[in-house]
């Protein structure tokens, strides 16, 4: 059991590396500044791709800690 949840371990910390590295940082949104948010995909970001690498991303965290935790508690 102790195995495949460190290999489950380790495929979330792969994964959520690699969202989080697809993801636009907070400097590609100065925009704002300009007027440039009223956009359709400022208005829209939550249907965008950049909105869906959001809640992979909040998903993959709360498994990576459960999951972290869970292995450090069976190992004592």
């Amino acid at each position: 059991m102790r195995t495949i949840l460190t290999i489950i371990f380790i495929l979330v910390c792969i994964a959520l590396t690699v969202i989080v590295l697809l993801q636009e940082g907070k400097s590609a949104g100065l925009g704002a500044i300009s007027g440039a948010a009223d956009t359709y995909w400022g208005k829209n970001k939550g249907r965008s791709m950049e909105g869906t690498l959001v809640k992979f991303t909040k998903f993959l965290g709360v498994a990576f800690i459960i999951l972290a935790a869970v292995l450090n508690i069976s190992k004592f």
